[in-house]
């Protein structure tokens, strides 16, 4: 009988873009990663597949009552969609996991304290659905992710949470107004080594104010990129010259606040007064991360947003990558840059990333 492959690691053959369909796009975006270089660090985890969510919700009876009661929502009845994502996502994270995936899935955690050499984990815990990086289909954001979850039962139970955001209300009426099939996305899950964070932030390995692939954007904050991700910081921004290593544009404003783990998760503090306009990172980082942006970008053979940290200072700094993907918004541009049809560019980077988000 065939190993169900309930959980994969990271650094797993089966984590690749070849295996979406059990560890969904930033799960096999991960396995990628590593082996984009050696220079390319990315922080150990593993997969909670797509086998393993079919397998709790049969033994669990949930994916007939999931069938069942979507079956019966009018897709246009708002309040409708709303009392069926409320009722299945509730039982969902309210079933009991049997327990041979429980025990999978503490052997996976108890495996990853070891490797990590540490009783106290942190871990972020993120959604990987399978259709998330469909070029034709936009599920991006769609799926929760939870950050410094630091106990096997919490895991436990933000694992479920995570699967159980493929129901929500937008997901549940963006998959049947577009005719997607129920089997059709499915969802992993991912579990990764906390970074301890000095600063992070994103990345484009194309100029997204213009599709200029000669150049990196590199956008920045202090502490966790929760805050550049989500928007509450305006990021210290800068440009940089790919074949020459040079920076040719940087904005760096005042920045308010900051994201850090805390014993509960997260939360958003204030920075202190000394490094509000003090650059989050120095000149040498930007030229190894634009070092790093290269690399990705070679190994995919496409241009890339990447999520990235930077942990320590010194001669004991780290860079980790925590997350690529293709950058989509200038897909159709030629070499020369001209990506819009009207030859017009968008209001500002800023602009751009948001629509395209």
């Amino acid at each position: 009988m065939t190993d169900p492959q309930y959980i994969v690691d990271f650094a797993s053959e089966r984590c690749t873009k070849e295996h979406i369909d059990l560890v969904g796009g930033k799960n096999a975006s991960l396995g990628e990663l590593m082996e984009a270089g050696e220079n390319v660090q990315v922080p150990p985890g593993f997969a909670v597949t797509t086998a393993f969510y079919d397998a709790f919700l049969e033994a669990r009876s949930l994916d007939e009552y999931i069938a069942d009661r979507i079956a019966e929502v009018d897709i246009d009845d708002d309040e409708a969609v709303a009392a069926a994502s409320r009722e299945i996502r509730d039982r969902i994270t309210n079933a009991s996991l049997p327990s041979f995936l429980a025990e999978e899935l503490q052997s996976s955690w108890e495996r990853l304290q070891e490797r990590t050499r540490t009783a106290e984990l942190q871990v972020a815990v993120r959604s990987s659905a399978t259709a998330e990086d469909l070029p034709d289909a936009s599920f991006a954001g769609q799926q929760d992710t939870y950050l410094n979850v630091t106990d096997l039962e919490t895991v436990t139970q933000r694992t479920k949470e995570c699967m159980a955001s493929l129901f929500t209300e937008r997901a549940i009426t963006y998959r049947e107004k577009h005719g997607f099939d129920r089997d059709e996305v499915r969802i992993s899950v991912g579990i990764q080594k906390m970074v301890e964070a000095r600063s992070s932030g994103v990345m484009f390995t194309v100029n997204p104010a213009n599709g200029d692939r000669s150049k990196v954007r590199i956008e920045s904050n202090w502490g966790l990129g929760e805050a550049v991700v989500s928007g509450i910081v305006t990021p210290d921004s800068f440009l940089v010259d790919k074949p020459v290593y040079k920076i040719v544009d940087r904005n760096v404003p005042e920045k308010d606040v900051m994201t850090v783990p805390t014993d509960a998760g997260t939360e958003e503090v204030d920075i202190d007064d000394d490094k509000r306009d003090v650059p989050s990172v120095t000149a040498d980082e930007l030229i190894g991360l634009t070092d790093l942006a290269t690399t990705i970008e070679d190994h995919y053979d496409e241009p890339q947003d990447i999520e990235w940290a930077i942990e320590g200072e010194g001669e004991d700094k780290r860079y980790f990558i925590l997350q690529s993907r293709p950058e989509t918004a200038w897909e159709e541009a030629g070499d020369d840059g001209e990506a819009t049809d009207d030859g017009s560019e968008p209001d500002s980077a800023a602009d751009q990333i948001l629509d395209h988000l």
